[in-house]
């Protein structure tokens, strides 16, 4: 199983944290030692001191595919939910100062997040979701699927150019804005729609 993160796909991102925008998806990856087991906390490493909460959209892949048409991209998946990529903002723009991969900053362990899962059919529309996170019980990222710059259909087929997909992938789609800092003690809660799917501490 691997985490494949695309990074820059909300406008509102791309110029909070001033980046430029890209013309492709960017692509990343995360292993699977970065996710957090059910019911444990996310606990901060102790080589950042700041790190940023990233709340987003993912998909799980349900079939072996690889360069996938776009009109076929809905049979890849039958599940949706909500993710966290935790990032060591202060360690990425060291890297990314120094021309230098991603990795250290986006993939160490416990850095992966995975809500509840959700049945598509118990969707309307995969481009047009709502989906919020509250930290402490305060709404700080709050958007919706139609905002993204490539849409889930799109990200799949791209990303089957490059990796073949496989049962049991998961693929972050991408955050708005809204990042920030999370600190000892602190509680994120995670809606996609009006139901909630994860309430996470951090230690």
């Amino acid at each position: 199983m691997k985490i494949i993160c695309v990074g820059r796909n909300y406008a509102d991102h791309i110029r909070e944290l001033e980046n430029q925008r890209p013309e492709n998806p960017v692509l990343f990856l995360k292993p699977d030692s970065s996710l957090i087991l059910k019911n444990r906390p996310f606990f901060i490493p102790e080589f950042s001191d700041e790190i940023h909460y990233e709340t987003e959209l993912i998909i799980k892949i349900s079939r072996i595919g690889k360069h996938i048409q776009p009109k076929f991209s809905h049979k890849y998946y039958n599940f949706i939910g909500l993710g966290i990529d935790f990032t060591a903002r202060d360690l990425q723009s060291q890297l990314k100062k120094n021309g230098l991969p991603w990795e250290k900053s986006k993939a160490f362990d416990g850095s992966c997040f995975v809500s509840d899962w959700i049945d598509l059919s118990e969707i309307e529309d995969i481009n047009n979701i709502n989906f919020r996170l509250e930290l402490n019980k305060n709404v700080v990222q709050n958007s919706n699927t139609s905002l993204m710059l490539w849409k889930v259909d799109e990200l799949i087929s791209y990303i089957s150019k490059y990796f073949t997909l496989k049962i049991g992938d998961i693929i972050f789609t991408g955050t708005p804005s809204g990042v920030g800092k999370v600190s000892v003690g602190d509680e994120l809660v995670g809606y996609l729609e009006e139901k909630k799917l994860f309430n996470l501490k951090v230690k």
